[in-house]
């Protein structure tokens, strides 16, 4: 009995998915140190630093590629500016930063993870590297994460998954409708969007008169709107959507949407922007 369970013991620390300590869920301690890795070995050009699936799908730009490929290439510093979103439900973990690359031009990315039995499932990223690509291209308003967005919500003023859910909702169905008054939504009166760093609405938005309430600022109608959720982060309020539309002849506009919400409102919405063809989709319906 004794050899049996020195046997097991031992096949425990040799076989880490057997370990009492991989059998537990990765929190949000474990899945942001996913996040760490990544983009470690990211600028280190060298992905079997990760500890990856045998089944590991990766994609850049909706286009899955091997991995190593695209921004593993020429990535050579993350910046300030990052912002995780982390999802112990789903085992999701998420982050929008800037990242130098060879050129000598910053590049806005999106990560999101999958992690399952401490193995990395799921590689979903996207690269904007020019303005033409990314519509707004403002590197000044993404010099350090957001104050607004890092606020940690008390207790009393968090909500359930299926309420940040549900008031994050509203705002793609405004997009779609052409009005958020429309579909009454409920933003807070100081709240703001940015998008690629550029401030779009919001009590110090200056881009254009009617940008400085984002409720009542005039938006058109969005018909073909596609919108995935695509995490939740319960306990920073944090509801991540991708978002798409069409935007120009043969093309349309994507938006990884990241919105604060807490209180039953919505304080803010962060989005990095990107022109794909009309006919693309994420590739993770």
């Amino acid at each position: 009995m004794r050899k049996g369970l020195l046997a097991l013991t031992i096949l425990g620390f040799l076989l880490p998915g057997l370990s009492a300590k991989a059998a537990e869920t990765c929190d949000r301690t474990c899945l942001k140190g996913f996040i760490d890795q990544y983009l470690a070995a990211l600028v280190a050009h060298d992905p079997s630093k990760l500890p990856l699936a045998k089944t590991v799908r990766f994609t850049e730009n909706t286009h899955d590629m091997k991995l190593g490929d695209g921004l593993w290439k020429d990535a050579t510093k993350i910046e300030k500016f990052r912002q995780d979103i982390i999802d112990t439900t789903t085992h999701n973990a998420g982050s929008y930063f800037v990242v130098d690359t060879t050129s000598g031009m910053p590049a806005l990315a999106t990560l999101r993870l999958k992690v399952i039995d401490g193995k990395i499932t799921e590689i979903e990223t996207t690269v904007t590297r020019t303005p033409e690509e990314g519509f707004f291209f403002d590197l000044t308003g993404l010099e350090e994460p957001s104050p607004a967005m890092n606020y940690v919500p008390k207790p009393d003023e968090r909500m359930s998954r299926e309420d940040d859910i549900r008031i994050a909702s509203y705002y793609p169905r405004g997009l779609e409708a052409g009005s958020f008054v429309k579909v009454d939504a409920p933003f807070t009166e100081d709240a703001y969007r940015r998008e690629n760093g550029r401030l779009t609405a919001g009590p110090a938005c200056t881009w254009n008169p009617s940008c400085k309430n984002i409720k009542t600022q005039p938006s058109p109608t969005r018909p073909g709107l596609h919108d995935r959720l695509v995490m939740v982060d319960e306990q920073m309020g944090l509801v991540w959507h991708r978002i798409d539309w069409p935007r120009g002849a043969g093309h349309r506009l994507a938006a990884w949407e990241v919105f604060k919400v807490y209180g039953g409102k919505i304080h803010a919405v962060e989005a990095f922007l990107q022109r794909v063809p009309e006919d693309e989709k994420s590739g993770w319906e």
